[in-house]
């Protein structure tokens, strides 16, 4: 599974040591500057930037050490220019460095309680979006995930991929909505998907199973606002003897199918209701039958990924790009297609992504 959070496109590890070297870097440059030039110009004033700097990256420790170091370096440089306004300086290195070490201590404490909100969602990740393994038999299988949130891991998209008697059984999906109740609204939405697959034979009972789910949790935790809490939803059945694949679509983008360079979109012949809207717009499904053989691909999407801006405002074009794609193999394909995505937005997405991408192989796994 291939997963990411952010900060995306990072720089080097070379750029990040020399950011946290900054404030020595500012120290001794100030320092230099104030020996070097005459006294009129007065650099050593610019001393207590240095603490002020450490505050925003190091822990309360090394600011007030390097504060100590300006106003020692401060006391020295009085020492060979009298008349510099030694005290007045000293104070404002002083009071800086105190403010210095108090606005570390809280960043501190606000990383750490970032860092519970993490394992927190990461917890939440482990429900919704289970490791999946990359073979069912003769499917080989990868999955990417990106959430747009800068602190999230998880948000309103979600998958799962189960091995059934009567074959591979995917979903994907997407809830309408953000923040925790789009979570827990994906997260029933997968529950129920998880239960079904293994107990009913066909799709349809499986996508109402789904539906229900949906609706009980939207009635345990309505939505704020008028506006009704619904969810795309894709399933895909690929049988264990058959070479063709079943596709019931809720609503949701269709698949790209991708045989010997040439692909389509797989639209459905009639959509279903959206999760939760069936009681609404009637529960009649869908399911659509297209072939599948071995070497074939295809790729399941949220909106998320075809709607990616480049900074001009164009959606990222998915369907050329997997035209372009030379012969993959699934894990190959997304990790080309996470590349892709965050150069092409510029590492800033508008919505949370996720992909499935499945290829039907000559023989199973041993």
């Amino acid at each position: 599974m291939i997963q990411s959070g952010w900060p995306r496109l990072l720089g080097s590890y070379g750029r990040g040591s020399f950011v946290r070297l900054s404030p020595v870097i500012l120290t001794v440059v100030i320092a230099s500057l104030a020996y070097a030039t005459p006294p009129q110009m007065a650099f050593s004033r610019l001393l207590p930037a240095a603490p002020a700097l450490a505050a925003a990256m190091w822990p309360v420790l090394p600011t007030v050490l390097l504060g100590t170091v300006c106003l020692l370096l401060m006391i020295g440089l009085s020492l060979v220019f009298p008349g510099l306004g030694t005290w007045w300086t000293a104070g404002g290195i002083i009071a800086v460095t105190v403010a210095a070490a108090y606005g570390s201590h809280i960043r501190l404490q606000r990383e750490r309680t970032l860092f519970q909100v993490r394992l927190v969602a990461d917890a939440a990740q482990q429900v919704v979006l289970s490791p999946l393994p990359r073979r069912f038999g003769s499917v080989e299988i990868e999955s990417l995930y990106l959430a747009a949130a800068a602190e999230a891991r998880i948000g309103g998209d979600f998958y799962e991929v189960v091995d059934t008697r009567w074959g591979v059984r995917l979903l994907i999906g997407d809830v309408r909505g953000k923040g925790l109740p789009a979570v827990g609204a994906a997260a029933a939405i997968v529950n129920a998907f998880r239960e079904a697959a293994h107990g009913e034979a066909d799709m349809v009972s499986v996508a109402r199973r789904m539906d229900a789910g949906s609706t009980r949790y939207n009635a345990s935790f309505p939505p704020e606002g008028p506006m009704e809490r619904f969810a795309t939803a894709l399933l895909v059945e690929i049988p264990h003897e058959g070479r063709h694949i079943e596709i019931l679509n809720c609503g949701h983008p269709p698949p790209l199918f991708l045989n010997h360079g040439e692909v389509r979109a797989l639209e459905p012949t009639t959509p279903s209701p959206l999760l939760n809207l069936a009681e609404l717009i009637g529960d009649h499904y869908t399911v659509d039958t297209f072939d599948f053989a071995p070497g074939d691909l295809l790729l399941l999407y949220t909106d998320g990924v075809a709607e990616a801006r480049a900074h001009d405002g164009e959606f990222f074009p998915l369907t050329a790009w997997l035209r372009g794609q030379p012969p993959a193999a699934p894990h190959e394909l997304l990790t080309a297609l996470h590349r892709d995505l965050l150069h092409y937005s510029r590492g800033r997405l508008d919505d949370d992504i996720a992909a499935l991408a499945v290829r039907l192989c000559e023989t199973p796994q041993q």
